[in-house]
């Protein structure tokens, strides 16, 4: 190495000058590389704040250019060696759906990390998308971070405001500032719904969050054809133009893509990729070429007992169950189940398992899909050479597999959401053939979901037992993970995974983040569990202790054992009556020797149960657990903050396309009247005025062929227009023409027949004072109209309310003021409970 000259001595001395005069509890270590004090210059931090602060001028300035030296500061970088870390995870998923935990569905990617790394087989969830993901990507309690139920659901108190504070840094945001690249790929539910809007503020997307780059959709689920997709803050619509488009495939097609990039522009900087797809959960849509592979395996043919006897045998073969593990009952309406009934499959009608065999094949074509691609953006890292310098952590599942397909399986998941458990069988033979295309919002019947979560009990939203939160999770690391292949047993949750990376990477948790000090992070990590030593089933965890806690249903372990409260009710029985909190059945079991939690010892153990029933109120109370609520999905209607509350008068002009539905007008179960001031310019127009929803449940008022109609949506139902025609009241010299050009007002006025929700109305349609249709329907939509469409003006971004247009169906005139007038709401506080005990829409 050559000699430094005395120039680079000097510089040398000032930048370690510099770094001396920073406090010294935030002291640097410097690394020089290249040209001293040049911009190729690093650093590496202790990390204990972040940023950290600025470091003084480390050149020399004097009257004139030529007696100064330039400085420039130096830029951080991870500790040597710091590995790429790529956290993936998967929706919907229990731990009986992979192959790598004895499932039937092939997922090759995780089966190569688990074969070049570890599998897990007691690793746990919080039983619910947003608070697994708020816990995986901050390290605290759910409840600690504000995501005590899903953001959807949230309710004014800090265990459930589904705000993640500032005090609590996300894993991104460290590493960001330790000198990560970091991205997010996939779903975002951790943003507040009341947020999604261009209005912000955007602390609590990912861009606040500590992710430099977000490729993803807003919310627990979007269509996959037809996403409600963002690229960082921007709306975006990358299928129009596109037949054949999938997000599942653009995801993927975007991460490769992102990682290429990077891999130009920055070859050595480490990156955090956050892969986390939608799929599985509903609406289920892969491609048809994927579900014709799973056809021809004819997997699901003999029904949902003799899957699970089949998973369950692959299971112990594998080794991801103790050998002496007992297959829990199926549930007949015992009192362990609380009374709940899953039809036996030999009591199907031939109808009825064709329509559950089609609904099983599209969701394990779009499990299998999902992983697959999942093993390209793996495949991008191994193909740049980076893959032995990379922790890979696949996670299967942010919870237990889903139950809200309801008893039958339907063909929009909006039916189950809005209450409506039984679909006419014809209705469903109907899109047998395109079961999971754009034409379906589908999910599959509770059946397959209990057989998906073997060996376990219960389903995704019960978070009292492991059907709810066990979930398959493998990690490779290879140099790192030298028994490769192996299986470790340690008891861990998804809060471990923050101190996990902190720990793979050499960082340490800050105290403090953007001049805020932190709280200490929850979990424990498993990096403990990489030694060899750490295998086989009598190795301790690290992770003693942890709560779990949704809608009521609560548990809490501790050393081996677990105490566990009865679900009062099946989480698909919408119209169950819940009891009061302290009226709930508690059973203990000692997982230690009972894997499946199948032995309950709450009778023969009482001093033992009491023991764990206090301890769960100490760890409630310490992570924000407190006021317990066992409200459900009536909660979507607890009031929030909105830049919309309250009001009852919306006016618009021009072209407004993309506001979120939660910051629209809500014409659910009320009155309301539309008006619509238009002008038309020579030679006529046509296209969407305004419109809320799409092809699964919406309205739409618009011109076609110049002619006004207003169409509704009764979630894909039955659909309802009105416009010009037979029983039109208009004189012959406008009735069914278009409209002439120049200035029109169309008001659409619908007198709602409340109270309670779902009921009919009547609308009356005018245009320019004239009565043009008039029509009375016998239902609405009670609860809601879309998860992922937006409020329109002036287009359609996303589905149409019905075939007879395509989009995007642009106004060709000119929208001069369009107003929304609503009446009050017709329930009252007992009948929006009344939603989550009598949630089912008439369809007599």
């Amino acid at each position: 190495m050559p000699m430094k000259s005395a120039r680079q001595i000097f510089l040398c001395g000032m930048v370690a000058a510099a770094v001396m005069a920073v406090a010294p509890s935030v002291r640097t270590q410097v690394q020089i590389t290249g040209e001293p004090g040049s911009p190729s210059a690093t650093t590496t931090i202790d990390g204990k704040q972040l940023p950290p602060p600025p470091m003084k001028f480390g050149g020399v300035i004097k009257e004139s250019v030529s007696d100064s030296t330039p400085w420039w500061p130096p830029r951080v970088v991870p500790p040597k060696g710091a590995p790429n870390i790529v956290l993936i995870m998967t929706d919907d998923q229990g731990y009986g759906i992979s192959s790598t935990f004895g499932g039937v569905i092939p997922t090759p990617a995780l089966d190569r990390i688990a074969k070049s790394g570890l599998r897990y087989t007691q690793f746990h969830s919080t039983a619910l998308c947003s608070p697994t993901r708020a816990a995986l990507i901050t390290g605290r309690n759910h409840h600690s971070v504000g995501f005590g139920v899903v953001g959807e659901l949230a309710t004014g108190y800090p265990g459930y405001d589904s705000v993640i504070e500032p005090d609590k840094a996300t894993i991104a945001e460290i590493l960001k500032e330790n000198g990560y690249a970091t991205s997010w790929f996939g779903k975002e539910h951790n943003t507040p719904t009341y947020q999604y809007s261009l209005a912000g503020p955007y602390d609590q997307w990912p861009s606040g969050m500590g992710f430099e780059y977000f490729y993803g959709f807003m919310g627990g689920e979007t269509d996959q054809w037809t996403p409600y997709l963002f690229k960082d803050h921007t709306q975006i619509t990358p299928w129009v133009g596109h037949p054949g488009y999938n997000l599942t495939t653009d995801m993927a097609d975007e991460a490769v893509k992102y990682l290429h990039s990077m891999n130009a522009v920055a070859p050595d900087k480490p990156f955090f990729l956050y892969y986390v797809p939608g799929g599985t959960h509903s609406p289920h849509q892969p491609t048809k070429e994927w579900i014709d592979k799973i056809h021809a395996m004819h997997l699901f043919d003999n029904g949902w007992e003799k899957l699970r006897e089949t998973i369950f045998e692959n299971q112990k073969k594998l080794g991801v169950i103790p050998a002496d593990t007992q297959l829990t009952a199926w549930p007949d309406g015992q009192a362990e189940f609380g009374g709940a009934k899953l039809p036996r499959w030999d009591s199907l009608s031939p109808i009825q398992k064709k329509l559950c065999v089609r609904q099983a094949e599209v969701f394990a074509a779009y499990a299998a899909y999902t992983d697959y691609e999942i093993g390209r953006v793996i495949q991008e890292v191994q193909d740049q050479g980076k893959l032995d310098n990379t922790l890979v952590i696949y996670i299967c599942g942010d919870n237990g597999t889903s139950p809200e397909g309801t008893l039958e399986g339907t063909y929009n998941t909006l039916t189950a959401y809005n209450g409506i458990l039984k679909l006419p069988e014809a209705l469903q033979l109907l899109h047998y053939e395109d079961w999971g295309s754009d034409k379906t919002y589908p999910h599959m019947a509770v059946g397959w979901t209990w057989a998906f979560d073997t060996p376990f009990k219960w389903t995704k939203q019960v978070a009292s037992h492991f059907g709810g939160t066990r979930q398959g999770m493998a990690i490779s690391w290879p140099g790192h993970i030298t028994d490769a292949g192996a299986i470790r047993t340690q008891f861990h949750h998804v809060i471990d995974i923050v101190p996990t990376i902190l720990e793979a990477t050499g960082i340490k948790a800050p105290d403090l983040v953007n001049g805020i000090p932190q709280k200490p992070i929850e979990g424990v990590s498993m990096a403990y569990t990489f030694d060899p030593a750490a295998a086989g089933p009598n190795v301790p965890s690290k992770h003693e202790t942890q709560y779990f806690e949704m809608v009521g249903n609560r548990a809490i372990y501790h050393d081996g054992w677990i105490a566990a409260t009865t679900p009062p009710s099946a989480p698909w029985l919408l119209g169950a009556t819940m009891p009061p909190l302290g009226n709930y059945k508690w059973e203990l079991y000692n997982v230690a020797k009972d894997y499946s939690e199948n032995n309950d010892l709450a009778a023969q153990q009482p001093d033992k149960l009491k023991e764990m029933q206090a301890l769960f109120l100490t760890e409630a109370a310490k992570y924000q657990v407190f006021p317990l609520d066992n409200s459900g999905f009536v909660r979507v209607l607890a009031p929030k903050p909105s830049t919309t509350a309250g009001k009852t008068e919306f006016t618009y002009t021009g072209v407004n396309a993309g506001i979120p539905f939660g910051n629209a007008p809500g014409i659910l179960d009320k009155d309301y009247t539309i008006t619509a001031e238009i002008t038309v310019p020579k030679g006529g127009a046509e296209g969407m005025i305004v419109t809320m929803g799409g092809r699964f449940g919406g309205y739409g008022l618009f011109l076609q062929k110049g002619k006004p109609i207003f169409a509704y949506n009764l979630l894909d139902m039955e659909r309802f227009r009105w416009e010009g025609g037979i029983g039109g009241r208009i004189g012959e010299d406008f009735f069914g023409r278009a409209l002439a050009p120049g200035k029109h007002t169309l008001v659409f006025d619908f007198k709602y027949d409340g109270p309670g929700p779902g009921k009919g109305g009547t609308g009356v349609f005018t245009v320019d004072g004239r009565e043009l249709a008039k029509k009375t329907i016998a239902h609405t939509i009670p609860l809601i109209m879309t998860v992922d469409e937006t409020f329109d003006i002036g287009l359609d971004t996303g589905t149409g309310v019905d075939e007879s247009y395509k989009l995007p169906f642009r106004f060709t005139g000119t929208i001069d003021k369009l107003t929304f007038k609503l009446g009050r709401s017709q329930m009252t506080a007992a009948e929006q409970r009344a939603i989550e005990e009598k949630l089912i829409l008439a369809t007599d």
